[in-house]
């Protein structure tokens, strides 16, 4: 078994277990391990595979196993794969599930519509004692319109079945949560990082990501970031999508002229042949072409299982809404996206496609070209929000690519860790400690002053689901837009008062203490991880224009320098520092100076005041820092977190006064 496959093996006995890890991964035969030892050793009658849509279900085809050591093969019989099969989700596979849950045999591969329709017709008992595995988990939500969603929670409630969840990312970009927490609490996690993946792999070692920004049509700039050279998936902007001409047809025609001349289309694989001013032939395959016998000629030839080790089959495939979630070409060096994509989930989904491991592979790269806002345009405000989103996504992708933290508070029982590196001074009694474990890319970072989780659940939210805090986090425009342009925000402002608003609502059911811990862990991991980046920014070891491979991410290195420069890191500097100001670096770095006026007066024109709840959260500040100093906040400090705790004291009053709280 791979790394990731090994440890989800070991926690096979879990009745609900949530494996997230990236793609390609190996999260498929990871199930199928965990799937086979429930049905033969835990008592389970049958298995049932659940999946987005009908091409993910190849994903579970029969693979022996025991050639390669394990005890059993998995086996799907072909009529159970309803994937392959025709007719309707709600019509014939919904009656062919039914005959399964009757019959003997053990596995069944559907798509998500399929057993949302079955259970509708059959009720949550008729799957009693069985497994349920659902892949592409981000795909359900606890919205109650979710059906997906809300199955699920009738499944935990009733609790006569196995669930195995699994995502390549556990975001969705609608902001609402996958799972209610009660329900989530029930689930025991997996977590692999891109860190542990790339260190693993024997070939692709780097993953660059950038965002870039263009003027004009994105047709016209495209070759400064396409590079005929590297294996590249193109995905062109959504059609009612800003960034879209409305004709995606001429769009590929532009991109293709503007690589070279056109030869013609191969007759046997319908790629579009091009032939560049240098000379070389092109092989491209076109997949947003609405000729559905062309599109499955190209479809066909992409996987044809005969070619998946020949890395000259094809050089470009453009596509629009394909060759995302469970797209296998290993050969893909460059993820390259045309517009703003408004769900994290689908970036983490493309950027996958060029994380597969091939020989000769040593470094991949993830690009998104964004339109810039330009000043003439009537539209200047949905410009500058899909500019905010497009920072916050990319904050995020630091975040999801940084090591994992395990955060310890300093104090005089503190000890070194079996595993971790200290540096060539060793570990430290006396100062706060930073150590690294090399092969897990997990970081040991003590820190003054931090809270440290009492109750199981906010241990678990600290261990594994820091990036879901931070997602919401960054994920809020307020947040964005404040902690880039606003000149007069105090950074514990966002650290403090709207970190603090979103755990509130995310964890209701944790103590103030517990989610107090969870925004200090979350807190010191985005900035550890933006202060990493911005040391590096200059350094000659993130060098992009270098050809020498990289031992994986550099930000790695750069969280370890970091934190060791600063020594004694305490949780006043983690909230001190504004988690945006790299952000901002990189915006200035990418666009105009006037681009970024026009970004800023627009921001600060809709400044917003404080709200109640943010008065109250303010005051409550306020009481902890007289307990601490003795006095209450001086309304004229020099200190500016202690002048808005003091604003927020009087402001409360003022509410409280009007009547603005029950």
């Amino acid at each position: 078994m791979r790394p990731m496959q090994e440890r989800a093996y070991e926690r096979r006995g879990e009745q609900y277990l949530l494996i997230k890890s990236p793609p390609a991964s190996g999260k498929s035969r990871a199930l199928m391990f965990i799937a086979l030892d429930k049905l033969h050793n835990q008592g389970l009658k049958q298995a049932i595979i659940v999946v987005p849509e009908k091409s993910i279900g190849s994903s579970f085809n029969d693979e022996p196993l025991s050639n390669y050591g394990f005890w059993a093969d998995w086996h799907v019989e072909p009529k159970w794969n309803l994937c392959n099969a025709p007719g309707t989700d709600n019509g014939g596979k919904v009656k062919s599930l039914g005959a399964f849950l009757e019959s003997s045999d053990k596995v069944l591969v559907c798509t998500h519509a399929t057993f949302r329709f079955a259970i509708d017709q059959f009720g949550l008992s008729a799957f009693d004692d069985r497994l349920i595995a659902v892949d592409e988990f981000h795909h359900v939500s606890a919205n109650p319109d979710n059906k997906l969603g809300a199955h699920l929670g009738g499944f935990i409630h009733r609790d006569k079945v196995h669930i195995v969840a699994m995502t390549g990312s556990y975001f969705r970009g609608d902001t609402e949560a996958v799972l209610a927490p009660q329900d989530e609490s029930r689930f025991d996690t997996v977590t692999y990082t891109y860190y542990e993946q790339l260190n693993g792999y024997e070939y692709l070692k780097q993953l660059d990501i950038g965002y870039y920004f263009y003027s004009g049509s994105y047709a016209d700039d495209i070759l400064k970031v396409l590079d005929p050279a590297e294996k590249t998936i193109l995905h062109i902007p959504n059609v009612n999508s800003r960034e879209s001409s409305k004709d995606k047809v001429r769009e590929v025609e532009h991109i293709i002229e503007a690589l070279g001349e056109w030869q013609g289309a191969d007759p046997t694989t319908g790629f579009q042949l091009v032939k560049t001013p240098e000379g070389r032939l092109l092989k491209i395959a076109d997949l947003v072409d609405d000729d559905s016998t062309k599109r499955e000629r190209v479809s066909s030839a992409l996987k044809d299982p005969a070619q998946k080790n020949n890395r000259d089959h094809v050089d470009i495939i453009i596509a629009l809404g394909m060759a995302k979630e469970g797209f296998d070409w290993i050969w893909c060096e460059h993820a390259l996206t045309v517009g703003y994509r408004s769900s994290l989930t689908e970036i983490v989904q493309i950027i996958g496609r060029a994380t597969r491991d091939a020989p000769g592979k040593t470094r991949s790269r993830f690009t998104n070209l964004i339109a810039e806002p330009d000043a003439a345009e009537q539209a200047v405000t949905e410009a500058i929000n899909d500019t905010l989103k497009a920072i916050a996504a990319s904050l995020l992708m630091e975040q999801v690519l940084a090591p994992r933290f395990e955060f310890k508070p300093k104090n005089p029982t503190s000890g070194p860790q079996e595993g971790f590196d200290y540096g060539d001074e060793g570990y430290n009694p006396s100062k706060c400690n930073v150590g690294v474990n090399e092969e897990t890319g997990k970081y040991h970072i003590e820190i003054k002053g931090l809270a440290e989780p009492k109750s199981e659940e906010a241990t678990r939210i600290c261990q594994e689901d820091l990036n879901e805090v931070i997602t919401g986090f960054v994920q809020d425009k307020t947040t964005i837009e404040r902690g880039l342009f606003d000149e007069e925000l105090v950074p514990e402002e966002l650290t403090q008062v709207r970190m603090g608003k979103i755990i509130k609502e995310r964890y209701p059911n944790l103590d103030e203490q517990d989610q107090e811990a969870v925004r200090q862990h979350a807190i010191a991991a985005l900035n550890l991880t933006q202060q990493a980046k911005q040391l590096l920014a200059g350094s000659e070891a993130v060098d992009i224009g270098s050809n020498e491979p990289k031992p994986n991410t550099a930000l790695i290195a750069g969280v370890r320098k970091y934190a060791m420069d600063v020594r004694e890191l305490d949780i006043d500097l983690i909230d001190r520092i504004n988690p945006f100001s790299e952000a901002y670096a990189i915006l200035a770095k990418s666009m105009s100076e006037d681009s970024l006026k026009q970004v800023a007066a627009i921001i600060s024109g809709k400044r917003t005041n404080l709200t109640p709840d943010e008065a109250k959260d303010l005051a409550m500040r306020a009481v902890k820092f007289k307990k601490e100093r003795g006095r209450l906040p001086s309304i004229s400090s020099q200190d500016a977190w202690e002048k808005r705790m003091a604003e927020g004291a009087s402001a409360f009053v003022r509410f409280k006064d009007e009547g603005r709280y029950d």
